[in-house]
């Protein structure tokens, strides 16, 4: 099973550009689900999630954000950021043409979900997080600013495999197949030869003009009503447990799994951590 991949215009400050999206398609009965990738991925990481949910009858929408993956790239890399990321996926939402829907974002796409379903007339019914909260500490946004906007060559495939077990070593205990399978999604052919990374570098423009601290988003979470579930490597860095716990009494008063032997971010590629999520959104 493969996904079709579609695309939308979006209008930024410096014109149109492309949002790419993998559409899995199953029944039009139930809400959509949209699964939103972390900062330097793409949609292609929800594969396996994806065909466990249609299997239960779901429509699986995965994009890529602009920048990353089949999407188009941004004129002025000071675009890239949440503000545009939101406009971006409430034209999609527009697109899909539904009232409701529910959201599983890992990382920035949890953010990212968090954010739109803390506005005034949102469509998101069940929403999953997974591995991020409305605090993150410094350390955690210096540790990503050593890799985003890392440009790497890879002669061949089985040096992206290698280099994906290092920089996502926190996705956990994944099979040769499964890390083949990032390999291939997240790199993209050299004209020169060879592969890099299916992201544009500029997209590292934030990171590289804020200056680094914690970030504390309490407020917004306090504003989310929506039922939720929060995922948590066990060794994350950046899903602080104290913050996992208590978003468990503020805001939605989300559930919480901790996800043994991962770190920042649980991959949804095992099968037991794939229940956790399409079991909860069935409870919709």
């Amino acid at each position: 099973m493969t996904p079709e991949t579609q695309f939308v215009s979006c209008l930024g400050a410096k014109g149109f550009h492309r949002v790419a999206y993998h559409r899995w398609q199953g029944s039009l009965d139930r809400p959509p689900v949209i699964c939103v990738h972390g900062l330097t991925r793409n949609g292609r990481d929800f594969d396996f999630l994806a065909q466990a949910l249609v299997a239960r009858g779901r429509t699986v929408i995965c994009p890529d954000i602009v920048g990353r993956g089949d999407s188009g790239h941004l004129a002025d890399a000071a675009e890239y950021g949440y503000p545009r990321y939101m406009a971006d996926m409430a034209t999609l939402i527009a697109r899909l043409d539904v009232e409701t829907l529910d959201w599983v974002g890992t990382s920035m796409g949890g953010f990212l979900g968090m954010l739109l379903a803390a506005t005034r007339g949102q469509p998101i019914g069940r929403m999953v997080l997974n591995d991020v909260g409305p605090f993150i500490p410094q350390a955690a946004m210096e540790q990503i600013g050593t890799y985003v906007g890392r440009d790497p060559h890879f002669a061949t495939l089985e040096e992206a495999d290698a280099y994906q077990r290092t920089v996502a070593a926190g996705f956990g205990r994944l099979t040769d197949a499964q890390w083949a399978h990032m390999a291939r999604h997240m790199t993209r052919p050299d004209p020169a030869g060879g592969f890099r990374l299916a992201y544009d570098p500029a997209i590292a423009h934030p990171f590289r003009n804020l200056p680094m601290k914690d970030v504390d988003m309490w407020p917004v979470w306090d504003r989310v009503k929506v039922p939720a579930l929060v995922l948590r490597g066990a060794e994350s860095g950046l899903l602080l447990a104290e913050t996992a716990q208590e978003m468990t009494t503020r805001g939605p008063k989300a559930e919480l799994a901790v996800i043994a032997d991962c770190a920042h971010a649980p991959a949804l590629m095992d099968p037991a951590q794939i229940a956790l999520v399409v079991d909860f959104l069935d409870r919709g």
